[in-house]
């Protein structure tokens, strides 16, 4: 399925990024957005399609600027961008604050208040959809990720909440594994995480739930890969 217009948030790196080139390269207009503007620009420049817009999405003026390139026609809201907190992670005994409420504001309220703005525009597209990325931290109680964990379970149920009250709209948590990326590195300092998946690997999961259309609900990027379909 290709979706005439896209936001996708943290785009300017790793799943994001990866995401957004496969989008443009379907034909996709991408409003693709990330805090840092050399890098977003450099990681976009040569894909067909994308405006790139530098920016934080916790910045309300910002995320006014995001809804307003779509110009009224926007079919796909992906919200990737999100907040590790302190590296090393800490236990929630020895957990800051005011960095906590850093990780729920990028990680729970902005994508809420960009939602909130951009639901006119998704309800007036047929293939109106809402993606959240979830983590495995949102289900399982590791060390550490107490912080992390707390915001993207927060979002999960933000996101089965609004998939009851749109049902016309499609809303899905979509859990990516582990992958290779900066974020995850920072979350191991001084660790060999090569052995993670590459962000490009897991775009295809999430590009089966999208064009199979599936159900709202949360899914694992493990049981959309192309090697857990069931037998034709």
């Amino acid at each position: 399925m290709t979706f005439a217009t896209a936001i996708v948030t943290g785009a300017g790196q790793g799943f994001g990024l990866a995401l957004t080139a496969s989008l443009a390269a379907r034909g996709t207009t991408v409003i693709a957005c990330a805090r840092d503007a050399d890098r977003l620009r450099g990681a976009t420049a040569a894909l067909p399609g994308v405006v790139a817009l530098a920016g934080d999405v916790t910045d309300p003026a910002f995320r006014a600027d995001l809804v307003d390139a779509a110009d009224g026609r926007l079919d796909l809201l992906v919200h990737n961008a999100g907040e590790l907190g302190p590296s090393p992670l800490p236990t929630l005994e020895r957990y800051p604050l005011d960095a906590l409420r850093g990780v729920l504001e990028t990680t729970v309220l902005a994508p809420l208040a960009l939602t909130q703005l951009a639901l006119p525009s998704l309800r007036a597209s047929a293939t109106g959809t809402v993606v959240t990325l979830s983590s495995d931290a949102a289900v399982e109680a590791y060390a550490g990720w107490g912080g992390y964990g707390a915001a993207k379970a927060a979002l999960d149920h933000l996101a089965a909440v609004l998939a009851v009250e749109e049902p016309g709209l499609r809303v899905h948590a979509f859990d990516p594994g582990d992958m290779r990326t900066a974020m995850h590195q920072r979350a191991f300092p001084g660790e060999d995480v090569s052995d993670r998946p590459e962000p490009e690997t897991v775009v295809p999961s999430l590009l089966r739930l999208l064009d199979e259309r599936l159900p709202s609900g949360r899914y694992r990027a493990a049981d959309l890969a192309p090697a857990a379909r069931s037998p034709q």
